[in-house]
């Protein structure tokens, strides 16, 4: 009985490949933090009439900034990507001539939020 050998090599080679991507699961990947990592009392810091270099200040650099629209700002952070315990939170900053004017996202508007700083 003649056997083809590279043939038979590719063959064991795909099953094998089949088998084993099966196992893919039990691979360990690591957790990594993507984006801002906000939490509530960091977005109670901010204020209505905030400059957008306060902002920063207390946020940090937003993830994206609209390319068409200066006056909106996103932070996002997600962690556990792909998994039952994923988490994602986000948090839109919107400006008016430089100055914050309101806040919507996956976080509550601070309570203090309409009174300005003393400047």
């Amino acid at each position: 009985m003649q056997y083809n050998k590279p043939l038979l090599t590719w063959l064991v080679a795909a099953i094998m490949t089949i088998f084993l991507s099966g196992c893919s699961s039990w691979v360990y990947r690591i957790n990594v933090p993507q984006g801002n990592f906000l939490e509530q009392s960091d977005v109670d810091k901010l204020r209505i009439d905030m400059t957008k270099e306060q902002v920063m200040f207390v946020l940090g650099t937003p993830v994206a900034k609209d390319a068409f629209n200066s006056s909106k700002w996103h932070y996002s952070y997600v962690f556990n990507i792909d998994r039952d315990s994923e988490i994602r939170k986000s948090l839109v900053v919107h400006f008016e001539n430089d100055k914050l004017v309101s806040l919507t996202g996956d976080f509550d508007t601070p309570a203090e939020f309409n009174t300005p700083l003393n400047n």
